[in-house]
């Protein structure tokens, strides 16, 4: 039996759609079928498209509530429902606790955390009055699950997302359903300015054990799988998308050399 990801009819919104990640996830749910919407401040340097068709933008700053509101209240206008939410817009600087102030980590956690939380009872409001409801997806990371020195203020955020989708998932049943990817890294335009150049890329991935950072698409397969019927009884769950994690550096670390078993 085929697994059917057909989402043709739906109609879902990612929220920093226009580049990297976001970008990946909005092309999978072209592909999927699904019409999308991107919202961000700024539009994409070049429209989200694939199989021929291609996501409509709308601009919206993520910390104002009540555009957010609206926003989602027209697509559902404009489109007749609202049947996924995908909270991907996020980020940081990377950025030392004791480097700036306590007000500058407050507007990372404010993007990361309650920002998607303002989009996620927006949605609530569209998808709890439909007969079939709707899927909210949180872009997690690993940042949430381990120490994030430099990033401390992005890991608390999505450690608390994580969370937060647990209990929406809880409250909102069974109208709603509420998942979370957590990532590892994965490959977008901005990841020289990380990592460097193709060599440097290249070491990063081998530390993973899958040997090699994640595709944006990857990320948009498994999302698209959590907002179709195949997984209509998951919710509340944190789905992790991170290349099997990382290795333990004391293994590293360790000069002993266990035999192997014959």
């Amino acid at each position: 039996m085929s697994l059917n990801l057909d989402l043709t009819g739906r109609v879902a919104v990612v929220t920093g759609g226009t580049r990297g990640v976001g970008a990946g996830i909005a092309r999978a749910f072209l592909q999927a079928g699904a019409a999308v919407v991107v919202c961000a401040r700024r539009p994409p340097d070049a429209p989200i498209a694939a199989h021929g068709r291609t996501a409509r933008f709308r601009p919206v700053d993520l910390r104002e509530p009540d555009g957010v509101r609206e926003l989602l209240q027209a697509v559902a206008a404009d489109h007749g429902r609202l049947d996924c939410l995908v909270n991907n817009a996020g980020g940081t600087p990377y950025r030392l606790l004791g480097e700036t102030t306590a007000e500058r980590h407050a507007r990372v956690v404010e993007l990361n955390l309650v920002a998607p939380m303002t989009a996620s009872l927006a949605a609530y409001e569209v998808m709890c009055g439909q007969p079939d409801g709707g899927s909210v997806i949180m872009i997690g990371s690993v940042s949430g699950t381990r120490p994030s020195p430099g990033t401390a203020a992005y890991g608390a955020a999505k450690a608390g997302l994580d969370n937060l989708a647990r209990s929406m998932a809880v409250e909102w049943a069974p109208h709603v359903r509420v998942n979370t990817l957590v990532l590892g890294m994965v490959r977008t335009e901005l990841t020289a300015l990380h990592y460097g150049d193709e060599d440097g890329i290249a070491a990063v991935g081998a530390t993973v054990p899958l040997g090699r950072l994640a595709e944006p698409t990857e990320i948009g397969d498994a999302c698209v799988f959590l907002a179709s019927g195949r997984a209509g009884y998951v919710s509340g769950a944190s789905l992790l998308v991170h290349g099997g994690g990382e290795r333990p550096a004391f293994l590293g670390a360790a000069t002993v050399n266990h035999p192997k078993e014959p």
